[in-house]
């Protein structure tokens, strides 16, 4: 009796293959071992609802030799779920396959807590058959909430247990855990209802991780760093990814890291785009938000993070940034559950946008200029690219804005805050005199400022300051 072939690369149950931009389908060669010596062509055939796909009914697409095989399939349709066949040509009963896969566009998911999901395990994102997730097992399965789970990893950066320890951990955990929920589901919905497109994620974060432990320089650690883990995941899918989305910086937001973030984050994005290949992959991130502390305590080094992760995004090509400084916590520091979803399709907006290539997708509010007008010089006028074309809400009473001294004490000089009718990407702010010499502008200054400012998109304005005036 023939034995079956094996796969052992390439491709598993409910995969998602990336697409190729050029011809919008899939490609990705899969190997595989087999106890036969007969050697003969692979033959491919791919199915959806039964029925085979024009001419991949049988398609010659690789070769067995010496219990060895390999085949290279290219031109799979964007769409799904499919079920592929292989076997050996001459021998029916020589043949494995494999079911559930979708070709669409993969995402990483990395970072720290925010990323990899904090928020109560209540009302999350439901489901999607046409969004799956290579979860940290480096399993494929539907994805559903919570998207990642530590203990599931087999590399010691995010779990060091082992054996049946491990199986005793990941058992408990899937009986008592209430948090859990991200916004990686949200952003995967979001982006398959816009497109058609069907996304696979890559969950890659992990809770309370600075930029020194995602640093690349560790990534012949493999397993023992984040970078390494990231890449091993990212070699399970063939190497190749639509983008990758980052969520961190709260634990570089002290004196000390928030004076490296710059460059260990540049590092970070150059170092992703060499490993996969691709010099203009999309990175796209989102700013720090709230966090509740004690009276006193020192925000600097917070805003500095917020600060570096706007301007980067203008400075970095195919990079941007977006806010949730106005969403809710599930506790002093975590965006709850709804927030989250707000945050996955804010990101879904920018991804569309830099799909799209054009203007016909606004970008989303990026401060473009902060200008002194007025009769008397008691007016600022706050300009923004990239918000949608109704404008901003709220129209009157806006909230967050802040003019402030070197040393960042509040003048409290601004009496009123409006979006202008005229142009309403622009915000009005008056004063009750002339700007002294030496004072500046801040959206959102601290750990726990009241901001109001989005757009008819629901993108919000990001924390900016100092800005001189």
């Amino acid at each position: 009796m023939s034995t079956p072939l094996v796969i052992t690369s390439g491709i598993l149950e409910d995969s998602v293959l990336q697409r190729t931009l050029q011809d919008v389908s899939g490609e990705v060669t899969v190997q595989g071992q087999s106890s036969l010596e007969t050697s003969g062509p692979i033959l491919v055939s791919v199915f959806r609802r039964e029925a085979a796909l024009p001419d991949w009914l049988d398609r010659e697409a690789g070769i067995a030799r010496e219990g060895m095989w390999f085949a290279k399939l290219q031109g799979i349709p964007t769409g799904g779920p499919y079920s592929i066949t292989f076997r050996l040509q001459g021998d029916s009963n020589t043949s494995t396959h494999v079911r559930g896969i979708l070709v669409g566009d993969l995402w990483i998911l990395a970072g720290q807590s925010n990323m990899e999901g904090v928020g109560n395990l209540e009302d999350v994102e439901p489901p999607s058959p046409y969004v799956h997730v290579l979860d940290m097992a480096r399993r494929w399965h539907i994805a559903e909430e919570p998207l990642h789970w530590l203990c599931d990893s087999p590399d010691p950066c995010h779990s060091e247990a082992t054996g049946a320890e491990q199986e005793r951990i990941a058992r408990e955990a899937r009986t008592t855990r209430t948090k859990g929920a991200g916004l990686g589901l949200a952003f995967a919905n979001a982006m398959h209802k816009a497109s058609g497109v069907p996304i696979g994620l890559i969950a890659c974060a992990h809770g309370g991780t600075s930029m020194q432990q995602w640093n690349p320089q560790f990534k012949d650690q493999g397993g023992r760093s984040l970078y390494g883990s990231m890449l091993l995941s990212l070699r399970a899918v063939g190497n190749r990814v639509r983008g990758l989305l980052w969520y961190q910086g709260e634990s570089d937001a002290n004196p000390q890291d928030a004076t490296q973030f710059r460059e260990r984050f540049t590092q970070l994005v150059e170092n992703v785009r060499t490993d996969t290949g691709d010099a203009n992959l999309p990175f796209y991130s989102v700013q720090i938000g709230r966090f509740v502390v004690p009276p006193g305590s020192d925000p600097t080094g917070w805003n500095a993070i917020q600060e570096h992760q706007r301007t980067l995004a203008d400075e970095i090509p195919n990079t941007a940034v977006v806010a949730g400084i106005d969403l809710e916590l599930d506790d002093q520091i975590h965006i709850g559950v709804h927030g989250l979803k707000r945050i996955g399709r804010r990101l879904a907006h920018i991804a569309l946008h830099g799909m799209a290539g054009d203007t016909d997708q606004p970008s989303g509010p990026r401060l473009r200029s902060v200008t002194v007008e007025g009769a008397n010089r008691d007016m600022l006028r706050v300009s923004y690219d990239g918000v949608a074309r109704t404008g901003f809400m709220p129209s009157v009473r806006v909230t967050g804005f802040s003019v402030r001294t070197a040393d960042r004490l509040d003048t409290n000089s601004i009496y009123k805050a409006v979006v202008d009718p005229a142009r309403p990407s622009d915000i009005l702010l008056s004063l009750g005199g002339p700007p002294e010499e030496g004072l500046s502008l801040w959206y959102g200054h601290g750990f726990d400022p009241t901001c109001s400012l989005t757009d008819a998109d629901d993108m919000a304005a990001p924390v900016f300051g100092p800005v001189a005036v």
